[in-house]
């Protein structure tokens, strides 16, 4: 029997406008192509407000929702979804959903950057919302939005905000309006438990990342036991993994550009074995073979970032030499 071949997303690289890797039209572009494609069933972006500052999540997504016909549409992940206000936050995820047909999958995440203080000093300008606060009110964001996505006249009493008589309008087209969660927690401890056990308890699907060999596949074993353990069946929750890709002749090569983008992109916060584990580097049957090892890990499906200045060229590459033989079986 033939193997089946796996459904990916392309994730755009907004932050690479700042630094010279690419465009906004270009971006655009690549999105409509990859719309075209049946390759891809998603295309995401990045979020932040002032941690790690791009062109914004929300307004790119209402761009991406014209340019695109087919394509769900994701942030992954929404790291200032517990900082932004929340009802108007849902009123513009809503928007969105009519906007884009129905279309839309939000990953939201604590968005905690202990990198000197980054995310402290962005919660602070907005109320004073420190990092320890962030899980709490994510979990609160979440319960908000979905009432305010599938009710009317809804009263709200939280821990972090409080409402009375709110409904909001157009209503998305999705109900349930997808809420998935996106976290990376290091195996062990009651971190890790902790936050798995949330994405076990409240969400509609997991999104990561394959930060060392294994650690994509280690996290989904937990997150199984505990969708158990809270009476759900692993076998329907989707995931998703987020991962890299540079193609080229030489692997050293190109995850040597990899680990230059991903500093441009994010600070030089990730050692190069990272960026090794991260990215799927090298030739088409390099990445390839990178690419199957991550489904065998229990990766349902992967969204790619191209980590390089030649987006354009990495994509059509990528659709050519290396999605074609990737398989899910």
């Amino acid at each position: 029997m033939a193997a089946t071949r796996i459904a990916f997303g392309l994730t755009l690289p907004q932050r690479g406008v700042l630094f010279g890797a690419t465009t906004i039209a270009e971006i655009l572009r690549l999105a409509g192509e990859a719309d075209r494609s049946a390759l891809f069933d998603s295309t995401w972006v990045g979020d932040s407000l002032l941690a790690k500052p791009r062109p914004d999540s929300i307004a790119l997504l209402g761009a991406l929702a014209v340019a695109t016909k087919r394509l769900k549409l994701g942030v992954g992940c929404m790291a200032s979804f517990p900082v932004r206000e929340p009802v108007t936050f849902a009123y513009q995820w809503a928007t969105l959903d009519v906007i884009s047909d129905g279309r839309m999958l939000l990953a939201a995440c604590t968005g905690i950057i202990p990198e000197v203080g980054l995310s402290a000093h962005e919660g602070a300008q907005w109320g004073g919302i420190a990092d320890k606060q962030r899980p709490g009110r994510l979990e609160e964001n979440i319960a908000i939005c979905r009432r305010l996505w599938s009710e009317e006249h809804v009263r709200f009493a939280g821990k972090y905000r409080s409402f009375d008589d709110v409904t909001i309008q157009p209503r998305p087209i999705q109900q349930p309006v997808p809420i998935w969660i996106a976290s990376n927690p290091i195996p062990g401890g009651t971190l890790w438990e902790r936050a798995l056990r949330r994405v076990a308890r409240l969400a509609d699907g997991w999104m990561s990342v394959q930060a060392v060999p294994q650690f994509f596949a280690q996290n989904w074993r937990k997150v199984c036991a505990l969708l158990a353990e809270e009476d759900r069946d692993a076998r329907t929750f989707p995931n998703i993994a987020y991962h890299n890709i540079n193609i080229g002749a030489d692997r050293q090569v190109c995850l040597e550009e990899s680990k230059r983008f991903l500093d441009a992109y994010y600070g030089p916060i990730f050692p190069p074995p990272v960026v090794e584990a991260w990215t799927a580097a090298g030739t088409p049957e390099q990445c390839v073979a990178d690419l199957q090892e991550l489904i065998r890990s229990g990766a349902q499906s992967v969204t790619l970032r191209c980590t390089s200045w030649r987006q354009t060229e990495q994509f059509e590459r990528m659709v050519s030499e290396v999605l074609p033989f990737v398989s899910a079986g």
